[in-house]
């Protein structure tokens, strides 16, 4: 199985009754991942978040700081923001979004298309309600 196949499973105790995974993709706070090529301490401002756009809202589930593939048991979400929020666009190997939540987030380049498809969705959803 593949991570875009797992992470749909690991997600799906914090949804509410009635919400289905759209898009899933990773993504981190704190500093410029650009920093770690100056130090190894950025580790420690590092936070790691596994963000799961449903129908009906976009959930920042919060991961574990090793396996950051997998959420915390415990207070693992940090923040529900409406469906309607769009996420992009975004460019660059890091791309930096501060629409999901009190804290800027970085998006890797490799779940770009997750983003992108996810705000493409939001975008059909709001031209069929007009």
């Amino acid at each position: 199985m593949t991570l875009r196949d797992k992470l749909p499973e690991r997600t799906r105790p914090y949804l509410r009754p009635g919400e289905n995974t759209e898009q899933v993709f990773l993504a981190q706070s704190g500093p410029s991942p650009y920093f770690l090529l100056l130090t190894w301490l950025t580790f420690f401002w590092i936070r790691f978040y596994i963000v799961v756009v449903t129908d009906q809202s976009i959930i920042l589930v919060r991961a574990r700081y090793i396996m950051n593939t997998k959420p915390k048991k415990s207070d693992a979400v940090e923040a529900r923001v409406p469906r309607h929020t769009r996420i992009g666009p975004l460019s660059g190997l890091w791309a930096s979004t501060s629409n999901l939540g009190p804290k800027r987030l970085w998006i890797h380049k490799r779940f770009h298309k997750d983003v992108d498809a996810a705000d493409a969705a939001r975008e059909r959803s709001d031209e069929f309600r007009a």
